[in-house]
């Protein structure tokens, strides 16, 4: 693949999951002294194709670009003659640069880039992005490291994490005291359509991931680490299979055993325990009761830690750039974030734990919603997005922290979002445990009951808290959480669906 060179640069990105090969294949076919460089996404699917051409420390943006429109770039470079191109922002930046510098305005502005500086600059298989990197100073101070995430108090991100919104040091600690040869699991299998970050990081900076990955390998002792995708997410793959073999040809870490499996495209199949059941080989995946956790029982039955890409690239950052964190925050770092509108548009955007949701909505140029559920697949529903991305604020305001924010307009009704994720726990949780197979059951009944003019709030808050509590994973956990925060945020539209009436009207049609 492709390197960036000291000369002229034009770099095409696409949305993820869907790289725009006409648009390279034009660019390269024009190209006779630059060099074109397909990168990974932006996260900022409307804008894609993107293209950019960076001569001399200036950057230019060319928005949507169609194949005619990169050539004709591509030849303007060529001749040297950018500035006559309508170019959408130009940016001026050091021309040693090796992050992406978003313009000045627009939604690239928006956020934070810092996991996120390789996204759309770096080629996803330059293993150049490893010098000075995470795995150098794991591989010569290991407990150093270890100290140093634990005195910042990094938490791990997404739902199929191991340590999914508490802090990771312990989970290495008992990873290195474990019974057994320690393994990494790198669990990219995120089957939830609104939560983008982590295909973003494996499309976009594999290796930044990798780099995250094996900085842990060394911390805790271990020798494999397994990257574990979602079979669907076919771009995914081969750009982590590419950086695989970028890292071997590098001769980085040479003494580690990087591998790439692929488990199902099901929701379950992205819950840390599920996911281990899936890279054994188990046709039916079933949650695995805790204790032992994978720390202590994990893959094989060797201790494993486990971590989503999300959480790897805030452990290279850490490791590199201590000083982007405040230890005394509560959730030290950034958030990926997705923000969903109702018209099928994303766009994923790195926040602030201590900012605001509510920043996110100018990627889409969203302003005005009904509803909004926060945390994916079993979000919370709410009417205001004016809280901090980070894991407490989240959960003290009952929402979800898988990086999702999905927007919903007044066309939308809360009875019949809650009812669908429901029916969805019903349908595809594991069957292990009788508080989430029987409880979603029960819940997906009495909400169809509030139809048939049935609404009784003390038994459904009391059947979510049967499933919040006693469930044992996440799944059942989180499932109860819709149906709750629909009911505070939105109980006259319940009263009022048992009346015969839905307010929104979605229901009637």
């Amino acid at each position: 693949m492709a390197t960036q060179t000291a000369g002229a640069v034009v770099r095409v990105s696409g949305a993820v999951g869907a790289p725009d090969g006409e648009v390279v294949a034009a660019a390269t076919a024009a190209a006779t002294d630059i060099t074109v460089l397909p990168v990974g996404p932006t996260g900022l699917d409307a804008l894609s194709p993107l293209v950019t051409a960076t001569v001399d420390g200036t950057t230019r943006f060319y928005e949507a670009c169609s194949p005619a429109a990169a050539r004709a770039v591509v030849e303007a470079a060529e001749a040297g003659d950018l500035a006559s191109t309508d170019a959408d922002a130009v940016v001026e930046h050091d021309p040693e640069t090796d992050s992406f510098s978003p313009p000045e305005d627009g939604p690239l502005t928006v956020g934070r880039r810092r996991v996120t500086a390789d996204c759309g600059w770096v080629a996803p298989a330059d293993a150049s992005v490893l010098e000075g990197g995470a795995v150098a100073a794991a591989e010569l101070e290991p407990r150093a490291v270890l100290s140093d995430v634990e005195d910042l108090g990094l938490r791990g991100r997404g739902r199929g994490d191991g340590a999914t919104d508490v802090a990771v040091a312990p989970t290495w600690r008992a990873v290195r005291a474990g019974d057994g040869d320690p393994v990494v699991v790198v669990n990219g299998n995120e089957a939830d359509p609104a939560a983008d970050g982590d295909q973003l990081l494996l499309e976009s900076a594999p290796l930044a991931v990798l780099d995250g990955a094996l900085a842990v390998r060394h911390v805790v002792g271990a020798t494999d680490v397994v990257v574990y995708l979602n079979e669907a997410q076919t771009v995914a793959r081969e750009r982590v299979e590419d950086a695989v073999a970028a890292l071997a040809a590098a001769d980085v870490d040479p003494e580690a055993s990087v591998s790439v499996v692929a488990g199902p495209d099901q929701y379950t199949a992205g819950e840390p325990t599920m996911a281990l059941e899936a890279m054994e080989g188990n046709d039916r995946l079933e949650a695995r009761r805790r204790p032992p956790g994978p720390e202590e029982y994990g893959l094989y039955g060797r201790p494993t830690a486990v971590h989503t890409p999300r959480t790897l690239a805030q452990v290279r950052a850490a490791v590199r750039h201590p000083d982007w964190f405040d230890p005394d925050a509560a959730d030290p770092g950034t958030r990926l974030v997705t923000i969903a509108r109702g018209d099928g548009a994303l766009a994923t955007v790195e926040l602030r734990t201590d900012g605001s949701l509510g920043d996110g909505l100018a990627a889409l140029g969203a302003r005005e919603f009904k509803m909004a559920t926060v945390g994916g697949r079993f979000g919370g529903l709410t009417r205001d997005l004016d809280v901090p991305p980070g894991a407490s604020a989240l959960r003290a305001a009952r929402l979800g922290t898988n990086g999702a924010v999905e927007l919903f307009g007044d066309d939308r009704c809360a009875v019949a979002l809650a009812g669908r994720q429901a029916r969805f726990a019903r349908e595809e949780n594991c069957g292990r445990c009788v508080p989430c197979r029987e409880g979603s059951k029960q819940l997906t009944d009495m909400l169809r009951a509030v139809y048939d003019g049935s609404y009784e709030p003390g038994r459904l808050t009391e059947l979510t808290r049967v499933l919040r509590e006693s469930s044992v994973c996440e799944f059942g956990r989180d499932a109860a959480r819709p149906v709750e925060t629909a009911i505070d945020a939105f109980e006259s539209e319940f009263a009022a669906h048992a009346d015969g009436r839905c307010p929104s009207g979605e229901c009637d049609r």
